[in-house]
């Protein structure tokens, strides 16, 4: 059935699943907070500050009015940075005037309050407002969505009717969508493979090889896996799409910006100046503040997200900081402490 979907955020990715949605016979409207982009994409049908080679059905409609965007939907895909969800969640909830499917697509970790991103949505936008919240997430870059390269996500809720729900809107011929019901493990491993992906990075911008990179991946799976178990999540989500899946894309792809920030790390380059440059949000760098100081509070043991905390957040020398990781005590591989 054809769906009215408001998407929030006509960033890369915001705007490749927009694209899937449009292009699965669905009534597509985009928000943004830019006049001169939402101008482009109703005009010419690109964004090609984020995506420019793509031409965008011309059937999506785009809007600075949040009002008019939301009008009648019965699903809403927020789709902004981490930072931004709680304000837009705010002022969504003024604007409603259906009681949609909420859907976000946005990885990270709230700073200060730690929280996960749906929980953050659900404390402003109370249940009477809305029906379930959705997770959409999962070993997915825009750019290669946006030409139709096979992709397989999760939906994950602890509604399975919803789950499903998001699954039927966005599936097709490319765009693959499994249902889970750990909202905690999908969220959490969303969020944590962007600290580790920084790391990937550095490990390739300081010239190390193969060995170095399969050793940060796995290890770094294992810090993300005890701190998600500590939080209520299932182990078996971190070897899904949404855990392994999700890191791998992200630690291995110059489509990352969490990679390519960590690689200028790498290479020697200074946090503010690669911030500056990179032009988007690197959601790795807040979400590491984020998962040390939550490591903290519950007790888990996470020295390579620690190990970057201290190179992104106290100026320790990236090469030192290598070192020094593979001296640490011995410990038992499947220790899970």
């Amino acid at each position: 059935m054809k769906q009215k979907i408001a998407v929030l955020g006509p960033g890369s990715w915001g705007t490749a699943l927009a694209q899937t949605l449009a292009e699965n016979g669905h009534d597509v409207r985009i928000w943004g907070n830019v006049p001169e982009q939402i101008t482009e994409i109703n005009t010419y049908h690109t964004n090609k500050h984020y995506l420019p080679e793509l031409h965008l059905p011309e059937s999506i409609i785009g809007s600075t009015e949040l009002a008019e965007a939301v009008k009648e939907v019965d699903a809403v895909l927020f789709v902004v940075p981490t930072k931004a969800i709680r304000a837009v969640a705010q002022e969504l909830l003024q604007h409603l005037t259906t009681k949609p499917v909420i859907i976000h697509a946005s990885k990270g970790l709230e700073q200060d309050t730690h929280k996960r991103i749906s929980e953050v949505i659900a404390e402003e936008i109370p249940e009477e407002k809305r029906q379930s919240i959705v997770v959409l997430s999962g070993p997915s870059h825009a750019e290669e969505v946006a030409v139709h390269d096979i992709t397989t996500i999760t939906a994950a809720s602890v509604d399975q009717k919803a789950a499903t729900y998001v699954q039927e809107l966005f599936m097709n011929d490319y765009f693959r969508i499994y249902t889970n019901n750990d909202v905690i493990g999908v969220e959490t491993g969303a969020a944590l493979k962007n600290i580790i992906a920084i790391g990937a990075g550095a490990i390739h911008g300081l010239g190390f090889g193969d060995n170095a990179k399969a050793a940060i991946m796995t290890r770094g799976l294992a810090e993300i896996s005890r701190l998600g178990v500590a939080m209520g999540a299932n182990p078996l989500t971190f070897i899904g799409l949404s855990g392994v899946g999700d890191l791998i894309v992200t630690c291995t792809s110059v489509h990352s910006r969490n990679w390519r920030a960590g690689h200028m790390l790498g290479e020697g380059q200074k946090l503010d100046q690669i911030l500056e440059n990179m032009g988007m949000i690197v959601e790795g760098v807040s979400t590491t503040k984020a998962a040390v100081e939550l490591a903290e509070q519950l007790g888990v043991e996470m020295p390579i997200t620690q190990t970057i905390y201290q190179v992104l957040y106290q100026g320790k020398d990236i090469k030192q900081a290598a070192k020094e990781i593979m001296l640490r005590d011995g410990k038992m591989e499947n220790e899970f402490q």
